[in-house]
Formats: structure tokens, C-alpha cells, sequence
């Protein structure tokens, strides 16, 4: 949802400048083939590279400027009248890169990694399976469960003691596994369009979230299981 909305914004303000452009030319060309000069001026060789945790696509060489030149190159005239809009094609990448980092920081402010209701928003059709051979099924407690996921603290991870620390053996019904449980049929934020695998401790206090992107492990002050205070 912010990724869109900065999206229309950024395009919007490039039309509002593309329009300034035109009305400051004595001479108007047509609308249409300023249009295509601009989209063929957008064209660029660019790279990726990761900001602030989000892929951003960085211009460097303005192919598309150079494509029009080579066709107005015996056009010298006309070539001068379509040169400003070919090059505010090319800088229009800046534009929208600029309101692609802006939509970083409003996106972690309105949706925070750091809080389970982030991901948890909507626990209405939320139900607990077990994971793991070793344990039995348990019920959610809905009634206290949106109350536990507001109280809670966020701890570092320790994967690697949690995965040494488990009983491996032969038997996977003995083994000690750590998150048994897993939380299935809860909404995340709307508009946060995140998507997570939610994984619960033996004792239903404990909520690791994995994203593509990230894992964060939260302790609950109340067990999301049924009688599990």
C-alpha cells in the first residue's frame, strides 16, 4: 500500500513538472511525441543494489537520451525542441528512486518489524497446529490472545544454542524442538502486504516470526494457549 501510494505520488509530481516544461517552450510540440520522448528517455542502464533492506534500482547511463539523438541527429532543430523532455525522461528515474527510499522509512513507521500485531493484526480465524510428532494439540485462548501479543518483549535470537540444545536422535518424537507449534489464519496489518511463517514455544509465550526478509522472536507475557498461563 505505501509502496503504491509513494508510487502514484512520485508519478504525479513528474507529471506536474513535465507540464511546467511544456508550458515554458515558445513553440509546442505535439503532446503524443513529447510523450514518447519522455518513456524513451527513461530508458536507462542501471543496477541494483540493496538499501535499507529494499532493492533500488540505481540509473547511470541515460540509453534512452542517447537513442533520440541518434534519430534527431539530422534534425537539428526539432532535436532542440525534444531535448529538455528526453533528458527529464532520464531524470524522472531520479524522481521515482527518491520517493522509493521516502516510502522506506513510512513504511517501517506504519508498519513496525518490531511488534507482533504488525504481523498479527486480524487473530479471528487464527488457530495453533502442532509441528512437531512430539506434541499434542492445543487450542488458542482468542479470548486473552490480542491482549498477549500488545504485552510482550522483543529478545535476540540464538539459533544456534536453540538447534544444539535440541535432542536430535533417531526418534523425532524425542527430539526437543523448540518451536513445536505453529500459528496459521493470522492477518497482518492492512495495506502491510507481509507475509510471515509464525512459529510458537512449547509454553505458547514465545513467537518467532519469519519473513522472507527478517526473523524476529518475541516473548509474550500470556501464553496464546488455552490454559497455558
Amino acid at each position: 500500500m505505501v509502496e503504491v501510494s509513494v508510487t502514484i505520488l512520485a508519478w504525479c509530481v513528474i507529471a506536474w513538472i513535465a507540464y511546467r516544461l511544456y508550458n515554458r517552450q515558445s513553440d509546442k510540440p505535439k503532446i503524443w511525441k513529447v510523450l514518447v520522448v519522455m518513456l524513451v528517455g527513461l530508458f536507462s542502464f542501471s543496477f541494483n543494489t540493496e538499501i535499507f533492506g529494499t532493492v533500488m534500482r540505481i540509473p547511470i547511463l541515460p540509453l534512452g537520451v542517447w537513442v533520440l539523438y541518434a534519430y534527431f541527429r539530422k534534425k537539428n532543430e526539432e532535436w532542440q525542441t525534444y531535448r529538455p523532455f528526453a533528458w527529464f525522461g532520464f531524470a524522472a528515474n531520479f524522481i521515482l528512486l527518491i520517493f522509493s527510499l521516502l516510502a522506506v522509512p513510512i513504511f517501517q513507521v506504519m508498519y513496525p518489524g518490531s511488534e507482533p500485531s504488525t504481523y498479527l493484526s486480524n487473530i479471528d480465524d487464527a488457530s495453533i497446529i502442532p509441528i512437531h510428532p512430539g506434541v499434542k494439540h492445543q487450542e488458542m485462548d482468542k479470548e486473552n490472545a490480542l491482549a498477549s501479543i500488545l504485552d510482550f518483549t522483543e529478545e535476540p535470537m540464538h539459533s544456534t544454542d536453540w538447534y544444539y540444545g535440541a535432542n536430535l536422535g533417531e526418534d523425532s518424537t524425542n527430539t526437543q524442538e523448540k518451536f513445536p507449534y505453529q500459528l496459521i489464519g493470522a492477518i497482518p496489518k492492512w495495506g502491510s502486504g507481509l507475509i510471515s511463517v509464525v512459529y510458537i514455544e512449547e509454553d505458547g509465550k514465545g513467537l518467532l516470526i519469519s519473513t522472507p526478509k527478517e526473523q524476529h522472536y518475541f516473548r509474550l507475557k500470556d501464553s496464546l494457549i488455552e490454559g497455558g498461563n
